[in-house]
């Protein structure tokens, strides 16, 4: 059986409030907040982007691993915001981390479940028995245009999960996917901001695809709500989550049986590869947890897994996710956030 043998993952510490956000464009702070359950969210730094993220999440995800990076022999980033339209993210990666040359490298995309893309590839190949290990990675600097809904919820970090076939921190039991045409989300290319179909996003593209992919994992496992210990869920806004799981039989009193969605909570609305890093820095031996991502365009991914008895040994060898959230954080007013996301073009730039 493959499965996971490292993991990692790394949230910037700066970060801005949706009070100031909702302030600098005359909203109802409290309605925003209420509407979205979100409080704040990570903003990344002057010399952050998607690959220095990767990177960070890698060494971690090789930390807890404990092996030479040479053995990986396929890297795979997923983004919706790589810094390049022609360079490759991966290849920056694999030389900082020690793991290039003898490696194979690729760059994925599929808006928000692009990390998953990632992970399932490199499930697949060290399945195959094509490569002893492999990386798959989730990393995303997103964009939000100024006084758009998004802005209150495009934040950055990643997660990064090396996959591997001995001395597994969590098994992959089952793999689904569901995908159609469904265009809620789009950027074309040369275009700095994504634009959206407003309510379009949720249903029927969220909630579509993410109660399809859960479903239908469930069915092919034959497992149930009550069975798996935590899930985790593409997090949008602190709201979607929750609707989901609520529809498809998850309960918040399930505490013996256990239950937690949205685990990074009200400060980082992310990816299902971060939330996934969360709960694996809290599972103990023998938890199922249950992984559905989302990707607009539209498609989700759903892994189910099995924490080993090596999880809680290894989670000390790197910084956990909630350590990030709690740890040093810089608050930026709007005009130091617009700054940090090139909101501000000058006239010599145009």
């Amino acid at each position: 059986m493959a499965g996971i043998v490292g993991y990692g993952a790394y949230i910037p510490r700066y970060r801005i409030k949706s009070e100031e956000i909702a302030r600098q464009w005359g909203k109802d702070a409290g309605a925003i907040q209420r509407g979205l359950l979100l409080e704040e969210k990570s903003v990344p730094g002057l010399d952050e982007d998607t690959i220095t993220i990767s990177v960070a999440a890698g060494r971690s995800a090789l930390a807890r691993a404990r092996i030479e990076p040479r053995r990986i022999g396929a890297v795979y980033i997923g983004s919706e915001s790589h810094p390049y339209a022609v360079k490759p993210s991966g290849t920056v990666l694999v030389d900082a981390l020690g793991i290039a040359p003898e490696v194979h490298v690729a760059d994925f995309e599929f808006a928000c479940k692009a990390g998953t893309e990632a992970m399932f590839v490199a499930l697949g190949l060290v399945e195959s028995g094509r490569v002893e290990y492999a990386m798959g990675i989730g990393a995303d600097t997103s964009q939000g245009a100024p006084n758009d809904a998004l802005e209150f919820s495009a934040s950055a970090g990643g997660a990064a999960y090396i996959f591997g076939k001995e001395d597994l921190l969590a098994e992959v039991l089952e793999t689904y996917s569901y995908t159609s045409d469904t265009p809620d989300f789009w950027r074309r290319e040369g275009e700095f901001y994504p634009r959206h179909g407003g309510r379009f996003t949720g249903e029927p593209a969220y909630f579509k695809h993410v109660l399809s992919a859960t479903r239908g994992i469930l069915k092919k496992t034959g497992l149930g709500p009550a069975d798996f210990r935590y899930a985790v869920f593409h997090m949008p806004n602190g709201k979607f989550p929750l609707q989901a799981a609520k529809e498809l039989g998850f309960k918040k009193e399930q505490t013996e049986t256990g239950w937690i969605v949205n685990k990074m909570g009200n400060t980082y609305s992310g990816s299902s590869p971060t939330g996934l890093a969360a709960i694996l820095d809290v599972a103990s031996p023998g938890d199922k947890i249950l992984i559905t991502s989302f990707g607009s365009g539209a498609g989700s991914d759903s892994f189910v897994l099995r924490a080993t008895k090596a999880l809680p040994e290894r989670r000390g060898l790197a910084p956990t996710v909630r350590s990030m959230l709690d740890g040093p954080r810089h608050y930026l007013t709007y005009g130091e956030y617009a700054k940090f996301r090139g909101k501000i073009i000058l006239g010599s730039e145009r």
